[in-house]
This record gives C-alpha cells, sequence and structure tokens, in this order.
C-alpha cells in the first residue's frame, strides 16, 4: 500500500468512525483497524489524534463545500438560494445523516482543541462566504446562513428532512421581501 492509498484508508476510516459514532469514542485502535493500516504507519501520517481529525474535517469540508457549490450554482442566479436547501433536504435524507460534522466535533471538544476549533470556523466562514454571494448581499446572506444552520440542527437532532422545507420557506419570505425593500 503506497503512501497516498494508506492516507486515504486511514481518512475514509475516520470520516466513517468520527461521524458516526463522536471523536471521544472513537480510539486510534478503531481507526487502525477500520482502515487496515498499521498503527505504527496511522501514527506516521498522523502523530495525534487532533491531527487525524483536523485532516478529516479539511477533506470533508473540501468535498461538502464542492457538492453544495456545484449543486447550486447549476441554478440560475434568482433560484440559487432555494436551490441551497433543496440541496439540504437531500443531505438530511441520506440514512448517514448525523448532523453537521463541524458543530459536532466543535460541540466535543470546543476550544480545547484549537485546530479543530479552527477548521470549524473556516468551514463556516466559507459557507457564510457562499450564501452572502448567492443572496447578493452581506446581511441576507447572513441571515440565510442562521437559516441552514437552524436547519441542519434541526434535522440533525430531530432526524427530519423537512428542516430544509421551513428553512426555505423562511429564505424565500426574506429574499421577498429584500426585493420588494
Amino acid at each position: 500500500m503506497d503512501h497516498d492509498e494508506a492516507r486515504v484508508k486511514l481518512l475514509d476510516a475516520a470520516e466513517e468512525l468520527f461521524y458516526a459514532r463522536g471523536i471521544q469514542a472513537v480510539g486510534m485502535d478503531a481507526i487502525r483497524s477500520g482502515s487496515g493500516v498499521s498503527l505504527k504507519r496511522l501514527y506516521q501520517y498522523f502523530p495525534a489524534k487532533g491531527d487525524l481529525v483536523e485532516a478529516y474535517l479539511r477533506r470533508r469540508d473540501e468535498r461538502w463545500r464542492r457538492s453544495l457549490v456545484d449543486y447550486v450554482e447549476a441554478h440560475s442566479p434568482g433560484d440559487r438560494v432555494p436551490a441551497v436547501f433543496d440541496w439540504l433536504r437531500g443531505w438530511f435524507s441520506e440514512d448517514d445523516f448525523r448532523g453537521c460534522a463541524f458543530i459536532n466535533s466543535f460541540g466535543e471538544l470546543g476550544e480545547g482543541a484549537p485546530g479543530v476549533a479552527r477548521v470549524a470556523r473556516e468551514h463556516k466562514d466559507s459557507v457564510r462566504g457562499h450564501l452572502r454571494a448567492w443572496a447578493g448581499s452581506e446581511s441576507l446572506g447572513d441571515q440565510i446562513f442562521a437559516l441552514v444552520e437552524g436547519a441542519t440542527v434541526i434535522a440533525g437532532i430531530t432526524g427530519d428532512p423537512t428542516a430544509a422545507d421551513t428553512a426555505k420557506a423562511a429564505a424565500q419570505t426574506l429574499l421577498r421581501a429584500a426585493s420588494a425593500g
């Protein structure tokens, strides 16, 4: 197994286990077992568990945002904000949906893991930036961001993907008010 393949296997196992069970509930031995990579090699790539958590979150951020952006930008500019909530509805409906990995990680580790906190903030700042661009203003984008985050938390806790529909209706109300203003 070459360097890249081992790293991918480690990150795949980490993502599956951390997202499903939580970071603190998963030890490095479980990552080793789930990846098929030796513990010695795991620690060569990720000397501390925090390094692995940060790498997992950075990779998840890249894939998650790319999927969202690709979906939303396939729509006309006037339909992009509502499309965000359609994309969220699909994500919330996935069998393995367990809420936001960034909120979950920060909730578990908080400021005690400054690298994880930094990655979570960077993710949220990037999402907010996209929403500001799609909404056409910082203020409206920030309001839409609050709806996205709220819907994600609600869906994560309740398991009900219709939280995206409720937030979409609220976003459409905000968009109408902004265009009438």
